[in-house]
């Protein structure tokens, strides 16, 4: 296929409903059957021998990755800093002195999760029905506006008083906040969708371990200096005009601005559906989402050990707090170095896999991963007593992750063709932010009845099942059809 082409027109009877056992369709994209792609033969000694170019050269080479990547940094960059953004303008304009501000950020964080919850499964299904390059652009120049019009909005409330004891301007923040994490729901898939349409098969690993990369420095940069940057735009705006006060939401809101512009130059050879009547109804287009993941085994146990990853990150984040009580020479305050840590392991892990991780299958990976980071989680558990000791488990289970979780989201994007991708990846999206959820309010909770070395402890049995059942299954699973899995 190339890239350059203009799009064509594809018209799709609605009459005809979308086989979620169904194979994927031979097209003009550069894509292989799921048995030919790398890393998903039967039995990984037999795959062809041919030389083929290793490493991130091919996807940084190629042009449209390029600019979906630039687009990326600057739309995870906003995204990581946005709290950062709303915590600041929250103790500015509305914390009284002496006041707690973790009511107020609790209330921004419930507007942002709703979204994640409510839109994730319907935003696939529309990024399946509408052009993906327009939702990455659309997505991203709306979010900037939406932050580049807060100043002004918080300026034309600040006289309007209060609502159930609240200020009106909070309500514009909470609002704000609210568009925003939907927006963000159709950008998500969206971007999950376009890799495999410009990035061939071979090359998906080195891709995914560019991008895990790329926002895991994302998030340490972010929430290391977000900060001082927004403090830093402040100060020169304010030079330029003493009255001025939005340099903060101009970082912001210009980063996602300009991740818009960028993805301009994005090229996906997409084809546009023309739908004879009425489209389908859009719990149909779920439905299949949801068959298609149950028949496609690969697919499913992909699914399910992002989940637990995601599950033990998010279970992570709230034990960092008593780990960092416990161990010496560290504050409570300082748990976010720990998490940093586990940051780095993963920015590490994703390098190395993006190199050389094409010459093993990914069950392979996922297996070696998560039997790494079940003992990453075991150490954690015992080395309480040093803090070095601590820290290094923590980057190890980091880098153990990125063989569990590159490779697991790289099957799902081979897997899934590409009619189906934005369903799969909406579901995917509403899977991890409920496991993102559910931990955040159990593991304190379990911490406090069984201990935190239990906790640890049952996190690396419930990482070590799920990475040899994922093994074993995808090895010897031959039980399902050949249609869903041939």
């Amino acid at each position: 296929m190339q890239l350059s082409d203009p799009e064509q027109l594809t018209k799709l009877s609605c009459k005809e409903t979308s086989d979620p056992m169904a194979q994927p369709s031979s097209s003009g994209d550069e894509e292989q059957k799921p048995g030919e792609v790398e890393g998903f033969f039967p039995d990984p000694d037999k795959a062809p021998r041919e030389p083929l170019t290793r490493g991130f050269m091919p996807v940084l080479k190629n042009r449209n990755f390029l600019a979906l990547w630039s687009g990326q940094v600057f739309s995870q960059m906003a995204d990581k800093v946005y709290l950062v953004l709303m915590i600041a303008l929250i103790a500015d304009r509305f914390q009284d002195q002496n006041q707690p501000i973790s009511g107020w950020v609790s209330a921004i964080m419930v507007a942002f999760t709703i979204p994640a919850v409510l839109f994730g499964s319907l935003a696939g299904v529309f990024v399946d029905r509408w052009s993906k390059k327009a939702v990455l652009v659309a997505t991203n120049l709306l979010r900037g506006v939406l932050v580049l019009t807060v100043p002004f909005l918080l300026w034309v409330t600040q006289s309007w008083g209060s609502l159930y004891n609240l200020p009106i301007g909070f309500y514009i923040l909470l609002g704000t906040t609210f568009l925003v994490s939907a927006l963000t729901q159709f950008f998500a898939p969206a971007e999950q969708a376009v890799i495999p349409l410009i990035v061939k098969p071979r090359n998906l690993l080195s891709a995914n371990s560019l991008y895990t990369t790329t926002i895991m420095a994302s998030l340490i940069v972010g929430f290391a200096v977000g900060e001082p940057i927004l403090e830093l735009a402040d100060t020169l705006v304010r030079r330029v005009n003493m009255n001025w006060d939005f340099g903060k939401e101009l970082v912001v809101g210009g980063s996602y601005a300009i991740a818009g512009l960028l993805l301009l130059l994005l090229k996906t050879g997409e084809h546009k559906k023309v739908y004879e009547g009425e489209p389908p109804h859009v719990l149909a287009d779920i439905l299949d989402g949801l068959l298609y993941v149950r028949h496609h085994r690969r697919v499913r146990n992909a699914l399910i050990q992002l989940v637990i990853l995601f599950s033990v990150f998010a279970a992570l984040s709230v034990l960092a707090v008593r780990l960092a009580e416990m161990l010496p020479g560290l504050k409570t305050s300082q748990f976010g170095f720990l998490l940093a840590a586990g940051g780095v392991g993963m920015a590490c892990g994703a390098a190395i896999l993006g190199h050389w991780g094409q010459r093993f299958s990914h069950n392979r990976l996922s297996l070696y991963g998560s039997i790494g980071m079940a003992g990453s989680l075991v150490g954690i558990a015992l080395f309480t007593h040093s803090l070095w000791l601590t820290f290094l488990m923590t980057i190890s289970l980091g880098s153990f992750a990125a063989l569990v979780g590159i490779p697991m989201q790289t099957t799902i994007q081979a897997e899934t063709p590409k009619e189906m991708r934005g369903k799969v990846f909406g579901l995917q999206n509403n899977a991890v932010n409920i496991a993102l959820s559910l931990p955040l309010a159990l593991a304190g909770v379990a911490e406090t009845l069984l201990g935190l070395k239990t906790v640890f402890f049952s996190l690396a049995a419930l990482v070590i099942a799920g990475g040899v059942l994922n093994w074993y299954i995808s090895g010897t699973g031959l039980t399902m059809s050949d249609k869903t899995d041939k």
